[in-house]
């Protein structure tokens, strides 16, 4: 068992709130030139082919009791579901809107951890965790007559990826991250096999493999995976050393980050609005940092106080 480091976990939880729209704007880029199914088997094949490497080379366990590994196919098969809401969501939504219409997620993560974990919730982060979800609301702005059903896919994946971080919390103390992400890579392979090679492309055009793909779509294909893999080794490396109700104001940091994204690969700017909504949620994040580095150094005993910090665990 690990012991919750909340400052180390914040940063790790940083990582990941980059990594995550770069692979979006990947994934946004190919959503017209493969299919869903070609795009997840890439994505999770790169994922296995990355890591088997690595836990063969460093002894890393990856074995699993029989409760870590059906939770491990259930939180493949959420994070496979996940991933193809929010890129279908993509082909109709600017980057910014999804990620950000997908960010009551948060808001939802942090009461599962208190009602269903047991997490202790203070009023103080509960309050940044609602003033981020107020800025959350000024950056999205949806028009449902506009875009219709499309834009109800990111509360799907915000409903979905707060299951996920739950069912991770409750293994990412029990496995090693690069086992866990190896055995799930392995796993969304074995489930997308039979469904893309042996059923018919009629019964399932989703899931259709295009031979057609040039080099460069190949090759954003490959990032996709490499991104999504060093993402979600962050998350769950995150929530080893810290609570999820910690953890799930900092990600309304992802918000800004995609706005960058976006504008950068896609020439979309947010408005004024939603400039006001993306400071707000900036400083709940940056408070939550802040509050916790000042528990950590009151939790610290006088002793120790000035004792390097140790390397991280990987």
């Amino acid at each position: 068992m690990t012991e919750d480091r909340p400052i180390l976990g914040i940063l790790l939880m940083l990582g990941f709130c980059i990594a995550a729209p770069v692979g979006d704007a990947l994934a946004k880029i190919l959503s017209e030139q493969v299919s869903l199914g070609q795009l997840l088997f890439v994505r999770f094949g790169v994922q296995a082919v990355v890591l088997i490497p690595i836990i063969a080379m460093t002894g890393r366990a990856w074995r699993m009791s029989g409760r870590v590994l059906s939770l491990t196919f259930l939180r493949t098969i959420m994070h496979m579901a996940g991933i193809g809401m929010m890129v279908t969501a993509l082909i109709y939504l600017p980057l910014a809107d999804a990620v950000a219409i997908a960010f009551v997620m948060p808001f939802m993560m942090l009461l599962l951890g208190h009602y269903v974990l047991g997490e202790v919730v203070g009023t103080q982060r509960l309050v940044a965790c609602a003033v981020g979800f107020a800025g959350t609301l000024l950056v999205v702005q949806p028009s449902f007559q506009q875009v219709g059903w499309p834009a109800l896919l990111p509360l799907g994946v915000a409903l979905n990826f707060s299951f996920f971080m739950l069912v991770t919390r409750r293994i990412a103390k029990e496995t090693d991250p690069i086992g866990l992400q190896a055995v799930s890579g392995v796993m969304a392979i074995a489930i997308l096999t039979p469904a893309m090679f042996f059923l018919p492309t009629t019964a399932l055009p989703l899931l259709e493999w295009n031979t057609g793909v040039g080099a460069a779509a190949w090759l954003l294909l490959v990032a996709i995976g490499l991104s999504g893999t060093l993402a979600h080794l962050l998350m769950t490396w995150s929530l080893r050393y810290a609570p999820s109700a910690t953890l799930a104001p900092m990600q309304y940091l992802e918000i800004p980050v995609a706005t960058v994204v976006g504008f950068a690969v896609f020439g979309d700017l947010p408005n004024g609005l939603a400039t006001i909504g993306i400071t707000v949620t900036i400083a709940s994040g940056l408070y939550i940092v802040f509050k916790e580095q000042a528990t950590s150094r009151r939790s610290v005993p006088e002793p120790l106080a000035t004792t390097p910090a140790g390397t991280p665990a990987e």
